[in-house]
C-alpha cells in the first residue's frame, strides 16, 4: 500500500515523500533501540541479584542509569517524530503546487498545437487570456512554495538538531554518573579463603549520591543552544507577505498577472484572486505543529488518496 502511495505522488514530492518515509523507519529503529536498551537494564539487575553484595547494589543502581540512558532514546525518537511531521508540511505544499504547474504546460501545449494547424483561430486569444491567469497563478503558488519550504525546512532541522543536543548532553551526563558509580566497586583480586570486605557506610552513601545527582541534573537540566531565529511570523495565512496595509494593496493574483505580462486582465480575474486555484481548486488547511497552527494548501487528489508517512 506504500509502495502505491509513492507511485501516486506529485512528481515534485517524490523525494522528500521518499524522505519522510525513510526517517519513520529512522524514528521506529530508535523505539526499538530504546525498548531493547530498557531490557538489557532489567536484565543487569536481574543478574546482579544473585551475586556478592557490592556487585548486587552495583548492578541493581547502573541499571537504573541504563534505564534513564534508554529513556533518551524514547524522547529523541519522539522528538524526530515532530520534526518530520513539519517535513510533511512542505511535501503537501510540492503535491498541491505541481497540478498548478501541469495546467500551465497543458494550456501552453495547446497553444503551440493551435498555431501550428490554425494559426488564425479565434481560439487562440482565449488561450493566450488563459495561459495569463495560468502563468500568475502558477507565480503565486512558486511563491508559497518557497515561503513554506524555508520556513518549514528551518523549524524541522531546528527541532532536529536541538533533539540531538538534548539526548547527547542528557546521555553523557548520566554515562558520568554511571561511571562514578562503577569506580566504587573494589575489583582487588583475593586469595581462596579470604572474604571480601563488607560493604561500608560511607560505600552506600556514595552510591546512594551517585543516583541523587543523577536525578538532579535530568530535572535540572535547560536546553542550551544557539537559536535559530526565524520571520515566519511575516506569513500570512495564505503563506504570503503579511501586509498590514492588505486593504488598499492590489490583490495577489491581479499582481502576478501584472508581474507576468506588465498589465493584468480585463476581465475574468476575479475567479482567480485566491492563490493556488485552478481548474481543480485547491483548499488550506491547517495543520497543528506543536502549538503553532500552520496553514498549507492541499490538493483534493491528496486529500482522497491519504498521504500516510
Amino acid at each position: 500500500m506504500s509502495s502505491l502511495r509513492g507511485i501516486q505522488q506529485a512528481e515534485l514530492s517524490k523525494k522528500l515523500y521518499k524522505l519522510i518515509k525513510t526517517e519513520n523507519h529512522q524514528v521506529s529503529a530508535y523505539e526499538a533501540a530504546g525498548r531493547e536498551s530498557h531490557s538489557v537494564a532489567s536484565q543487569l539487575s536481574e543478574w546482579g541479584e544473585e551475586q556478592d553484595e557490592s556487585v548486587s547494589d552495583i548492578s541493581d543502581k547502573l541499571g537504573v542509569l541504563l534505564a534513564e540512558i534508554a529513556e533518551q532514546e524514547e524522547v529523541f525518537a519522539s522528538n524526530l517524530e515532530e520534526s518530520r511531521g513539519v517535513l510533511k508540511q512542505i511535501r503537501n505544499t510540492e503535491s498541491s503546487v505541481q497540478p498548478s504547474r501541469n495546467h500551465k504546460i497543458k494550456i501552453q501545449d495547446e497553444i503551440q498545437k493551435l498555431k501550428y494547424k490554425e494559426p488564425e483561430s479565434p481560439k487562440l486569444v482565449v488561450l493566450e487570456q488563459e495561459l495569463v491567469r495560468a502563468e500568475a497563478q502558477s507565480l503565486v503558488a512558486e511563491a508559497q512554495l518557497t515561503n513554506i519550504t524555508r520556513q518549514k525546512f528551518k523549524e524541522a532541522y531546528d527541532l532536529h538538531t536541538a533533539a540531538v543536543i538534548e539526548r547527547a548532553e542528557k546521555q553523557i551526563m548520566l554515562a558520568q554518573q554511571a561511571r562514578r558509580l562503577i569506580n566504587l566497586l573494589d575489583d582487588t583480586p583475593i586469595v581462596p579463603g579470604e572474604e571480601r570486605p563488607a560493604v561500608s557506610r560511607e560505600y552506600e552513601e556514595a552510591a546512594r549520591e551517585v543516583l541523587n545527582d543523577a536525578e538532579a541534573g535530568l530535572k535540572n537540566w535547560t536546553p542550551n543552544v544557539q537559536p535559530i531565529p526565524s520571520t515566519a511570523g511575516q506569513m500570512g495565512h495564505n503563506a504570503m507577505p503579511d501586509v498590514d496595509h492588505q486593504a488598499t494593496s492590489a490583490p495577489v493574483m491581479q499582481q502576478a498577472e501584472q508581474n507576468v505580462h506588465g498589465v493584468g486582465l480585463t476581465h475574468g480575474t476575479e475567479q482567480y484572486q485566491q492563490p493556488l486555484q485552478h481548474q481543480q481548486p485547491l483548499q488550506h488547511e491547517t495543520q497543528q505543529v506543536g502549538a503553532t497552527q500552520v496553514p498549507y494548501p492541499t490538493t483534493r487528489e491528496e486529500e482522497n488518496v491519504g498521504l500516510a508517512a
